[in-house]
This record gives C-alpha cells, structure tokens and sequence, in this order.
C-alpha cells in the first residue's frame, strides 16, 4: 500500500468508497445493457440512438449539477446525481416502449459504457485535490483510477456470473439481464446514502472557490485564466472519447457477441480481466510520469494501445482476439490518472472544479456520440468491424495533436 494513501482522509476514503460502488455497477450494467435493450425489443439501431440520447442527456445533467456543485452543496449535488441513478434504472427496468427508455435515459444517470458519466467524478476529483498535495496528486489519482477499474472489472464479472446462475435457476434471460439492472439502481441508494455521509469539509469554503462557484452562475464555465486551455484540452479529450465511443465495453461486449457467439457469462470474466489489468497499469503512472512528464506519458502509453485496438477485428480467432484486448487494457489507462492530474495542474485552485467539469462534459460530449453510429453498423453484420478501425485511426489522431500541442507546456509535471 502507498504511502501516499496515509495522507487522505476519511472523506477521501469515502470518495474512494463511492467510486468503487459506482464504478462497479457501471461495470455490471455495461455487460447486459445492449443485450437486454435487444431482448425486450429494439433494434440495434434504436439500441444505438437511445445510448446516444442517454450519454447526451448526462452531458446536460453535468452541466446543470457541476456548475452549481460549490454553490449548492457539492454533497447535495452527489446525493442528487445518486437519485438520478436510482430514476434511471427503474425506469430501464420498468417499461419496454423506445420513446420512454429516451426521456427516463435522458433525464437519468445511466452508464453504457462502464465508465463514469454524470456530475459525480468532476466533483470528487476537486474534493480529492484538496486533500493531497501537488507532489503526491498524480498518485493519489492513479489509486483512484485503480480503485474505479477493479470495481469495474468485479461489475463486469458479477453480471456474467450472476446472469449466468439466474438462468441455470430458471429464470428467463430478459429478467436475469433486468435484475443487473434493478442491482444498479440498489447501488445508486447505498451511493445517496454514503454521499450523505460527507463531512462539511469536502464543500466549497474558501473565497475563490466561493467566487468561482458564483461565476458559474452566472457564466458557462466558471473559468477565467485557464479559459483557454481548457477549451483546447477539451476539444481534445473529445476527440478522444469520440473514438472510444465506438468501442465502449457495452458494445465491445455485444461485438464479440455478434464475432464469435461469446455469451454474457464468458464475456463478464473477459472485461474482468481486462479491467484488472488496467487498473495495475494505472499505478505504473505517476512513476512514468515523475520521469518523463505527464503529456509524454499520456502519448507514450496510449498510442501504442490504440494500435493494438485497429488489430482486435483483424484477429480470426476468439483466443487471438481476447489476447489482444487484454494487452491493450494492460496500457491503456495509464493516460487517465495523467490526464487528470495534468487537467488540476494547469489550472488555478479556484477553477479546478470548473476545468474538470468542463474537460469531463467535452468527454461525454465525444461520447455520446458515437453509439447512433455504431448501432447502425452493428445492424449490418459485414460493417461490424468498422468501429475498432474508426476508433483506432481517431484515438490515434488525438494522440498525436495531443503531443504536438502541449508538450512544450512546462507549468507542471508533478
């Protein structure tokens, strides 16, 4: 165990706690969620809008709650993310009509993709900076990371096996994936009731955090000196995201489905080792990092990942193809405890809740994308493919506008 872990407080392990409960029933749903939209009736295509219209409307459910995070209450704002959840997945649960399952995934919290969308890490990661120091951020960050990658891999598993056994006890396969998603919205209450838990001292106290708070407000974003690169890290990290919103785990997930026939159950301990590995890689960060500075190890890790992404589809074997994607998830996350301490780096104190709201909205944006496209090539069964390629080929686009732009920005790298 680090050192570095000594420093954080009891909030911070109840920030570290409701990461790890959020992570890993984001991780369970991500297994089942396209299957069970399928089971109960849409299309792929309809499959593939409504993610679309769900991470869209947790784009505007982040803006409204993180611009007003400090001001309100960022415990009040957490609690209200959770019953979001919780609204979510009953609603998911409970109706099969497409137009339904559009306004309850717009309005709600739902992660598609087994990474975190909504209000809730923008939060916590301006929480966790004021516990740690600027030396020891980038691994306080990368435990987090960890932290958050095997509760996804656990998710991923529990919803293979749990299925699984469900079945094997007689329960039809339309309610086995229905009671992962009833298991979500479980989670978003015992979430409420740990966000409660918060002390005062993770809230808003000091007079730039107060002004920031006011400045949202009344503005957009909250940011002022670090406007504009803000505004060039998101255009970037959006970029990103819309690359990786072609092979977010749910659709991984349902393409090795539709490649090689592989069923909820094997396919919960494939994402479970592949997150495992993931977050291992997360740890190896800050040390990288602390060498040879957190812009070149963003590009050093993730480019060669988004290589061995463009070869997934290329693989005529499940086994080969397992093997690639657990090589790749074993360096492809050592760029987000780096992006993130990177992001609370380059700006002010003050304007670290607005930075990492604004870069985690552009995030959601890029992704939200995404997934009307892929349901539409997953209609098809020859384009199925096609969406490791688009996502390699634009994942490697950002890697490298990334470097040429800001590795020359030496205001940080600790």
């Amino acid at each position: 165990m680090s050192a570095v872990l000594g420093q954080v407080s009891r909030d911070g392990w109840l920030l570290f706690s409701t990461r790890f409960i959020r992570l890993f029933a984001y991780g369970a749903l991500s297994v089942v969620l396209v299957f069970y939209l399928v089971d109960i009736g849409l299309s792929e295509t309809q499959t593939g809008l409504l993610l679309t219209l769900t991470l869209g409307g947790d784009v505007a459910v982040s803006v409204v709650l993180t611009t007003r995070a400090d001001r309100f209450g960022r415990r009040r704002t957490l609690v209200i993310g959770a019953l979001l959840m919780i609204a979510a997945a009953i609603a998911f649960a409970s109706v099969h009509l497409f137009w339904l399952l559009v306004i309850a995934g717009t309005i709600g919290v739902i992660s598609p993709s087994g990474s975190e969308v909504g209000p809730f890490l923008s939060i916590e990661q301006a929480a966790l900076s004021h516990v740690v120091t600027d030396e020891t951020r980038t691994e306080v960050f990368a435990w987090y990371t960890l932290a958050g990658s095997i509760a996804t891999a656990l998710g991923a598993l529990a919803a293979g096996a749990g299925t699984r056994v469900l079945q094997q006890a007689g329960m039809g396969t339309t309610n086995s994936y229905r009671a992962v998603v009833a298991s979500y919205a479980a989670l978003g209450l015992v979430l409420a009731i740990l966000f409660r838990a918060l002390s005062p001292a993770t809230e808003a106290v000091s007079v730039g955090e107060r002004k920031a708070a006011a400045d949202r407000l009344g503005g957009i974003t909250g940011l002022h000196e670090s406007r504009r690169v803000v505004a060039r890290l998101s255009a970037l990290f959006a970029l990103d995201a819309f690359g990786g919103g072609f092979v977010m785990q749910t659709f991984a997930a349902y393409w090795f489905y539709l490649r090689f026939g592989v069923e909820p159950a094997t396919l919960g301990t494939i994402f479970f080792a592949a997150n495992i590995l993931a977050g291992i890689s997360a740890l190896t960060a800050s040390r990288l990092a602390s060498r040879i500075g957190l812009v070149e190890t963003m590009v050093v890790t993730h480019l060669p990942s988004n290589v061995l992404l463009l070869l997934i589809p290329l693989m005529p074997t499940l086994p080969l193809a397992v093997a690639v994607l657990l090589v790749r998830f074993s360096i492809s996350q050592m760029d987000v405890p780096t992006r993130q301490s990177y992001v609370m780096a380059v700006v002010p104190p003050d304007e670290r809740s607005a930075a990492a709201g604004v870069t985690g909205v552009a995030r959601t944006i890029g992704a939200a994308i995404s997934p009307m496209f892929v349901g539409v090539l997953f209609a098809h069964p020859r384009l199925i493919n096609l969406p490791f390629f688009i996502a390699g080929t634009l994942k490697i686009a950002y890697d490298l506008a990334l470097y040429r732009s800001f590795v020359t920005a030496r205001r940080d790298v600790s």
